[in-house]
């Protein structure tokens, strides 16, 4: 497995959680949309059904942080007067005069007004997560639901063209970024930008001067940040090389861990495991030792700006031309400015990096879908299962035509056998019958209507397919079997069990029928998976079968049950057989011979033979080759 392809599976699985806030995202490498503003702006009008909803949480954020802002200043006012009350009592005990009280009725007045003040601030606060939250979740619900709905419109060849772990990754990682990002980022960008405007207008109406001083420390956390983030990058790119290679390394180990422990390679893989181990220790260390060291800075800034503004503050104090409760507020509110601008400046790399993620999602909607079914797109109640193919032309590109001019004429209930070798066009014949792809010129036509003017879920529904690679999903035994027809009863799902000689098997396992397949399947054998295969077919009792070397991961003994059960299944249905091991379609009424996406010869297993062509020599070369391997044994 390649480093690059290592690289992308690292960073696919990552993607969900780059930049979720925090001083480590500042760091991390982010990944630019192409589009920004087009990007924003498409994204955007998934908002506007909302836009009320949106309206409550900027006002809401803009009440609960004004709120809060104003709680310094308001404790400042306590602060004076608490102050002033104890320089009265000293100037008094000095000259010998009555001393008077502190007034602790304002002061606890001012307290608990600071107290509704902050419990107010918590509501609204509380009610703008509340429903940016909900504003969030139903932005994502609707575009999860559009790329649902868009995958199952999407042809054939967009799979084919593209690795599952690509779409996954769009569908399941960049929404998950792009959800998280909506819900926590966006509320935080209006927090902390009201914060920060708000700050800077109270420190300006305490005291234009210790203002300056604050505001002279920007530049210099501004310019550490910026440095100190640009040399992280570096090496968070560095660690996420190495996860990638790592990670690339334990899957191979995992889905090859039998192989690993028959040749005896533990050892080795420990190793090597141990060896890309320390990279990735390596690079992460540094990756977050450069980045944490961003925070102790700001705070170092920031605590500069603080031993100024009490020096300049007490003097002004002493003075008496400002408050000593205005000089704590101020104190408070500077060591609050740094942080919205922190806030603020990790956000610029969490949008772009949502932003990558919906311009990706967004790019997935725009895949050009599967040719519209025709209006008066048609069912056919009860066919016949008659197939013919007109002059068919196709290729998967423009450019690499694999079918020049196919003309088959299928009778109901004939047995088609298609061979030749692999990239003969077999499996593409078939992709073309069930409308997996869309043919460039010509017809296929079934029970005499083109398929263009059938609608797919019809057509497919006519169709049974057991195919060479058998797909199982994680449930028991019985769920797979009556996927291929969903009112299946227990005597109908047992009877085709049976009949695809797998009842004796299943009821070998612990749990019989309800045995639980894992995600792989790999709890039973190949064979075994391929017979359930079988039995959906069986249970699906379609009106013509598709078996594209469906007996390719059986015993002899068992193809040779499967044949007897697969010809009575195919009494009086259509039927296409594709084969490699042409002793297994001898007794086909037809058999297709394909080679470079043409039909080269047809007739019957004696008729071809006796032409002593092209089947003739496979067929040869088939005997040949098991006759050698008897005399070898």
């Amino acid at each position: 497995m390649s480093v690059e392809r290592r690289e992308q599976r690292s960073g696919g699985m990552q993607g969900g959680s780059m930049g979720r806030g925090g001083w480590g995202a500042m760091g991390m490498p982010v990944q630019k949309p192409k589009d920004f503003k087009g990007t924003a702006l498409r994204l955007l009008g998934y908002f506007r059904p909302q836009k009320y909803r949106l309206i409550i949480v900027l006002v809401t954020a803009i009440i609960g942080t004004t709120f809060n802002i104003v709680g310094p200043k308001i404790l400042g006012l306590a602060t004076t007067k608490l102050f002033d009350g104890l320089i009265a009592k000293f100037t008094a005990l000095q000259h010998h005069l009555p001393a008077p009280g502190v007034d602790f009725g304002y002061i606890g007045m001012v307290l608990l007004i600071l107290l509704g003040l902050y419990i107010i601030s918590a509501i609204f606060l509380y009610i703008q997560q509340y429903v940016m939250a909900g504003v969030a979740q139903r932005m994502m619900y609707r575009l999860r639901r559009e790329v649902d709905e868009k995958l199952s419109r999407l042809p054939l060849k967009y799979f084919d063209s593209r690795t599952h772990g690509e779409t996954m990754s769009r569908a399941v990682n960049d929404m998950d970024n792009l959800s998280t990002t909506l819900q926590q980022s966006i509320t935080q960008l209006i927090t902390s930008a009201v914060t920060l405007l708000g700050v800077i207008v109270i420190m300006l109406l305490i005291s234009p001067l210790l203002s300056l001083i604050v505001l002279l420390t920007l530049p210099l956390s501004v310019l550490v940040t910026t440095v100190i983030a640009k040399r992280s990058q570096n090496y968070f790119r560095t660690q996420q090389r190495a996860l990638g290679d790592l990670n690339g390394h334990v899957e191979e180990m995992y889905t090859g861990h039998k192989i690993v422990k028959a040749f005896g390679r533990e050892g080795q893989s420990v190793a090597e495991f141990n060896e890309r181990n320390e990279k990735l220790y390596n690079a992460g260390w540094r990756a977050q030792f450069v980045s944490g060291i961003i925070m102790p800075l700001m705070r170092f800034i920031g605590n500069i700006g603080y031993v100024f503004v009490a020096v300049v503050g007490g003097i002004m104090v002493t003075q008496g031309t400002i408050a000593i409760g205005d000089v704590q507020a101020f104190i408070q509110y500077a060591q609050q400015f740094t942080q919205p601008i922190t806030q603020l400046a990790n956000f610029a790399n969490v949008i772009q990096s949502a932003m990558a993620s919906a311009e990706r999602i967004f790019e997935l909607l725009d895949e050009q879908e599967e040719v519209p079914e025709a209006e008066d797109a048609k069912v056919i109640e009860h066919p016949d299962g008659s197939v013919e193919f007109d002059h068919v032309k196709f290729g998967y590109t423009p450019d690499n035509i694999l079918m020049e001019d196919m003309n088959i004429d299928v009778q109901p209930g004939q047995m088609i056998a298609i061979v030749g070798p692999t990239g003969a066009g077999k499996t593409t014949l078939v992709n073309l019958l069930m409308r997996f792809y869309e043919v460039n010129s010509g017809a296929i036509l079934v029970d005499g209507v083109n398929i263009t003017e059938i609608k797919r879920g019809a057509l497919r529904h006519m169709f049974g397919m057991v195919l060479q690679d058998t797909w199982l999903f994680n449930g028991t035994i019985r769920a797979n079997i009556a996927y291929g027809r969903e009112d299946a009863t227990e005597e109908e799902i047992i009877r085709a069990a049976k009949a695809a000689n797998a009842d004796h098997f299943i009821r070998t396992l612990p749990d019989g029928y309800n045995t639980v397949l894992n995600e792989d399947a790999t709890n039973i054998s190949q064979g075994q998976k391929q017979l359930l295969t079988i039995a959906r077919a069986f249970l699906a009792d379609p009106e013509i079968l598709i078996l594209d070397e469906a007996t390719s991961s059986v015993d002899s003994r068992t193809e040779m049950q499967i044949q007897r059960a697969m010809t009575e299944l195919m009494k009086g249905r259509t039927s296409f057989v594709i084969a490699h091991r042409l002793s297994t379609i001898r007794d086909a009424e037809l058999i297709l011979v394909m080679n470079h996406g043409s039909i080269i010869e047809k007739g019957t297993h004696a008729e071809l033979l006796a032409k002593n062509g092209f089947y003739a020599d496979l067929y040869n070369s088939q005997f040949k080759g098991r006759v050698l391997q008897e005399e070898a044994v």
